[in-house]
């Protein structure tokens, strides 16, 4: 397993509330929680929002454990 895949934020989207802003609001909770640096954070975000909504998931998926 690539180091990357070990260090990735655990990011529960499963059962909560389905839209981006919400979906966006806990990815920056576990990035938070998981210590990721705010210009790591911003770069994600700003990928995640580039484009629609599946877009969005897939990029979190990169870069978070979602369950």
């Amino acid at each position: 397993m690539p180091e990357r895949e070990k260090l990735k934020p655990r990011l529960k989207i499963i059962g909560g509330d389905g839209n981006a802003v919400a979906i966006l609001g806990a990815a920056r909770r576990a990035a938070k929680a998981a210590g990721m640096p705010d210009e790591e954070w911003e770069t994600v975000k700003r990928e995640a929002m580039s484009r629609d909504y599946s877009h969005l998931l897939r990029v979190l998926m990169k870069y978070f454990d979602v369950c």
